[in-house]
């Protein structure tokens, strides 16, 4: 087909995307999905398609909301969020997507706004230039089934203080003036101020390729124990190198043609047992 691109099964993208790179490994796969689209219907697509490592690109638009079916609860949906699908509220416990994609061992974990195109610009190429599945998380307003979700993220008045922009190999500072840091208390974040004594020297240090601060980083603000309010943090959370798919499959029917040779599928059809009617 002489196309860019095309619509799937709904839920099904991973999937689709999946059996295009391995027949076509030359193709650049871009795969353009939501928070209901890859994290309900398609969820268990996701997760598999982040562990077998395909080289190919995932933007999962997070808006808290099933947006194209007019304004159901999603898997990301805060609880007691009041929808049609959840009229006395959800009581459902949202899915965390970067912690989902932490637990699924994907090699490519970021997050992003599409309210910030300098940022966002920044996040695709990352994305683009990383070899493996790459994971990315947009937060996308819903202007009419869920407007304002992430206003907080991207007002120019709140915007400092409660988004945190991760760069690797600096410490993690944010605040209208810079003037507050991160640093760790043992395995917990805690809140300094840079105009009270504080030094940039004891901050946390990002660092994209140390598994262990990811999972810290992915669950930064929804960590129930810690009892304080923290920034958001936006960036890439974690990289790493790890075979491709469709690398390895060619590498092994490779192996496979070099021990028997090349398969004959009238055979293969026929299987050991054949029988002439007559």
């Amino acid at each position: 087909m002489n196309t860019y691109g095309m619509h799937s099964i709904h839920g099904r993208a991973t999937a689709v995307a999946s059996g295009l790179k391995a027949a076509r490994p030359d193709l650049s796969v871009w795969i353009v999905t939501g928070d209901g689209d890859g994290l309900s219907i398609g969820g268990n697509h996701t997760i598999h398609l982040l562990r077998r490592n395909f080289d190919v690109n995932i933007l999962l638009f997070n808006n808290q909301i099933y947006g194209l079916t007019k304004g159901q609860y999603s898997p990301t949906s805060e609880e007691n969020k009041i929808t049609k699908s959840t009229p006395m509220g959800s009581i459902d416990h949202p899915f965390n997507p970067l912690a989902l994609a932490m637990g699924a061992d994907a090699c490519f974990i970021a997050r992003s706004m599409d309210r910030d195109p300098k940022h966002l610009q920044a996040m695709l190429l990352r994305s683009q230039a990383h070899k493996g599945t790459s994971f990315l998380e947009i937060y996308q307003n819903c202007n009419i089934f869920n407007d304002g979700a992430f206003e907080i993220f991207t007002e120019k008045s709140s915007k400092p203080d409660e988004a945190l922009f991760l760069e690797q190999g600096k410490p993690l500072v944010f605040g209208a003036s810079q003037n507050k840091g991160i640093k760790l208390d043992g395995f917990k974040p805690i809140i300094v101020d840079l105009e009270d004594g504080a030094s940039k020297d004891d901050l946390w240090i990002h660092d994209e390729r140390d598994f262990y601060k990811a999972q810290i980083l992915v669950r930064m603000f929804d960590d129930p124990t810690l009892q304080l309010h923290l920034p958001r943090p936006f960036g890439v959370f974690y990289e790493a190198d790890r075979p491709c798919y469709e690398d390895v499959m060619a590498m092994q029917i490779e192996e496979t043609i070099a021990q028997k040779g090349k398969g004959d599928l009238d055979k293969l059809l026929r299987g050991r047992e054949t029988w002439t009617i007559s």
